[in-house]
């Protein structure tokens, strides 16, 4: 018979084992407190984390309008396509689908992917201002580790129109140039903000909380007239062509209220496809550039000299023999004219009459009535990088400094300023505050030149149009008193005064009966057969202000040419 077994019961490890069990029980049950209660808020904080986001809703930014509403700047929805690295998978086939959506090379997206798969990141753009039509088509894909933001784009229905004095807008959409940065804080609009809950894959399951609402910009109304904006524009570009000029510029100033309504440049950029535009295209000439104005501000030399009292329109100035010595100098005309009335001086652009003319003034009278115009500093537009321009003021003036003054060098304007300081003898010698946004109530203006000292100039300025001798004959319109002066003058190169290269201006006004609109036409560096602003100039200003006065249905003032 087999013996049976005997057991051995050993309590000890019987308890050992029990109180092991125990422990583990009781460690599990401290962790577990303490990862309820006392990490409660970190672990929730690391939980939300992982599927809590706040994103940021964008904000449509204000439309930028012309004076009558029509649009110039515009907000469209478009997407940014982006992915996370850490999930996409570059060898999935919808990869290439991508690639063709989105017009991006199959090889090229790889290597995207691939260049961040190794490191900690989990967000980068694949493309921006994707149209809706392709985001809609690529959320179709489900392409795990893809994702779709919501963004605006601005658009721009002028294109190189309007370029210049809208500017743009960068892919985040801030203003970068023109209107656009100068009103940025008017116009951009404020994102909204709410938290989101998202799945391991980032995509967005639900919404938990709104915590900021979106706050669409500020609409901006222009002073700019969209279709004068386009004659100007038209007609500078014509005008550039047809003499072979390097560049142009064009300002239509509203006389009664000072508001520009129109303002263009030529060469000019598409602001919609900027790709290929160098930097210097983007520059606005009419605010940002400065020359010399030659003749144009002989109109000035003639009002101070009328404003002084010494001088009327037929006072006659004896310029025999066509030139004069002035200090160690030379002054003179293209003609020996002999015997002129301030008039013809005016008329004729005789350099040797408004020399003597101005020579026998007070030194500071002439300096006086050009900064009282608005010349040498700034037109107050709040247009970015405007230039004030330089008209110096000296405690000395040497003859043949205020000589040359008086006929136009010596000083640097902008287009702009050109306007505006014509506009004073429109507006019977008050001068308004210029302005690029639409008014919708009348400034207060400011006298700078005695009324009949403006109604004189403004007859003057009439003869240089009207006379059989007048130098801007070019600019009649028929149906119309026109008033106006033409300026030629030298560019100043590395060795002095070029002889081949010049600025060619035009600056008038009409009706002259009732004067509504200046517009100034300056074009630099004409190639063509002819340079003198009467030529250049002049044409493109008739037929930009022809156009004004008929969009303005403006009453004819003169008879109409046959």
């Amino acid at each position: 018979m087999k013996q049976e077994a005997e057991i051995v019961f050993i309590p000890w490890r019987f308890h050992l084992l029990i109180l092991i069990i125990a422990l583990i029980v009781l460690g599990l049950i401290v962790r577990l407190i303490d990862l309820a209660v006392f990490e409660k808020n970190f672990l929730q904080s690391q939980g939300d984390a992982r599927a809590k986001r706040i994103v940021t809703i964008p904000a449509y930014r204000g439309m930028i309008t012309d004076r009558q509403g029509y649009p110039l700047a515009i907000s469209a929805s478009v997407y940014s396509i982006w992915m996370n690295p850490q999930i996409i998978d570059k060898n999935s086939s919808d990869i290439k689908t991508l690639s063709r959506l989105l017009n991006v090379s199959f090889s090229s997206l790889k290597l995207l992917i691939k260049k961040y798969q190794n490191t900690e990141r989990e967000f980068v753009y694949i493309k921006r201002d994707v149209p809706p039509l392709v985001a809609k088509k690529i959320k179709s894909l489900k392409i795990p580790g893809v994702f779709l933001d919501h963004d605006y784009k601005r658009f721009y229905p002028e294109g190189e129109v309007a370029a210049h004095v809208i500017g743009f807008t960068n892919v985040d959409d801030k203003g970068q140039e023109g209107i656009e940065l100068a009103q940025d804080k008017w116009l951009v609009g404020t994102p909204g903000k709410e938290i989101v809950i998202k799945d391991r894959l980032g995509r967005v399951i639900s919404s938990v909380q709104n915590l900021k609402e979106k706050k669409p910009g500020n609409d901006l109304a222009l002073s700019i007239q969209h279709q004068l904006q386009y004659l100007a524009y038209r007609e500078l570009l014509s005008g550039v062509q047809m003499n072979e000029a390097e560049s142009g510029s064009v300002v239509v100033l509203d006389v009664k209220t000072g508001e520009v309504l129109a303002m263009v440049n030529q060469p000019s950029f598409n602001p919609n496809n900027r790709s290929n535009e160098p930097s210097s295209s983007f520059r606005n000439r009419a605010v940002t550039d400065v020359f010399e104005p030659g003749s144009t501000i002989k109109a000035f030399s003639i009002a101070s000299a009328l404003d002084s009292g010494r001088f009327k329109p037929g006072t006659i100035i004896d310029t025999y023999p066509g030139w004069m010595k002035v200090g160690h100098n030379i002054v003179k005309d293209e003609h020996n004219d002999k015997k002129l009335t301030v008039a013809q001086v005016l008329q004729l652009s005789s350099n040797v009459g408004i020399t003597k003319i101005i020579l026998a003034l007070p030194p500071n009278q002439l300096w006086s009535m050009l900064y009282r115009v608005g010349f040498g500093q700034e037109t107050g537009v709040g247009f970015p990088g405007e230039r004030s321009g330089e008209l110096i003021q000296r405690e000395r003036w040497a003859p043949f400094t205020l000589a040359t003054l008086a006929f136009g060098y010596g000083l640097s304007v902008t287009t702009l300023q050109l306007a505006g300081a014509y506009a004073v003898i429109a507006n019977e010698g008050i001068k308004m505050p210029l302005s690029l946004l639409r008014l919708d109530s009348p400034s207060v203006g400011e006298r700078v030149m005695q009324a009949k000292v403006a109604k004189q100039m403004l007859s003057l300025l009439e003869s240089v149009v009207t006379e059989k001798d007048g130098t801007g004959r070019p600019a009649r319109i028929s149906g119309y008193r026109v008033a106006g002066k033409t300026g030629t003058a030298r560019i100043v190169g590395p060795n002095g005064y070029e002889k081949d290269h010049h600025i060619s201006s035009f600056v008038g006004i009409a009706p002259v009966s009732d004067p509504r609109f200046v517009v100034a036409v300056v074009i630099r560096d004409p190639k063509g057969k002819d340079y003198m602003g009467g030529a250049v100039s002049a044409p493109v200003f008739k037929k930009i202000m022809e156009g004004a006065l008929h969009l303005a249905n403006i009453v004819p003032d003169a008879p109409v040419s046959s």
